[in-house]
């Protein structure tokens, strides 16, 4: 299996058993999930913490993008340069639209900008659309 074969069996393990308590938040039909596996420049998965914890995910709320969860791997050489999310938004058309507010958002390139000052953090982003299943836990 190639490492992004695991990477989304993981994410797909994980978002069963762990994620219980969204039961009572909107109601899965409603929404569609976001799975991102960002792939840093060596050295730069810090920043790319830094900027999540920071800034990151409260203008994505700002924007309509709910924070669901987010991972590291365990093992080298990912734990060194991976990081993998998942948000939610209204429908697949509202994504577009939250991703194109955000990325216009005067706040999130004054953060971006800064945060590179040191050079490029992300090299690659690879995004994947899901829906829950009926028998998901997370409705």
């Amino acid at each position: 299996m190639t490492r992004h074969s695991w990477a989304f069996l993981i994410v797909g393990l994980i978002l069963g058993a762990g994620l219980v308590q969204l039961r009572a938040a909107e109601p899965a039909a409603a929404r569609v999930f976001e799975i991102r596996t960002y792939h840093c420049f060596p050295g730069r998965l810090d920043a790319l913490h830094k900027r999540f914890r920071e800034h990151t995910m409260k203008i994505f709320e700002k924007h309509g993008m709910s924070n669901v969860a987010y991972w590291t791997f365990e093992d080298s050489p990912a734990k060194e340069n991976t990081l993998i999310y998942v948000i939610s938004h209204a429908s697949r058309e509202q994504a577009k639209a939250n991703w194109a507010e955000f990325g216009a958002d005067p706040e999130w390139k004054q953060v971006s900008a800064e945060s590179e000052k040191d050079g490029k953090i992300v090299e690659k982003v690879d995004s994947v659309f899901v829906d829950a299943t009926d028998y998901s836990p997370i409705k």
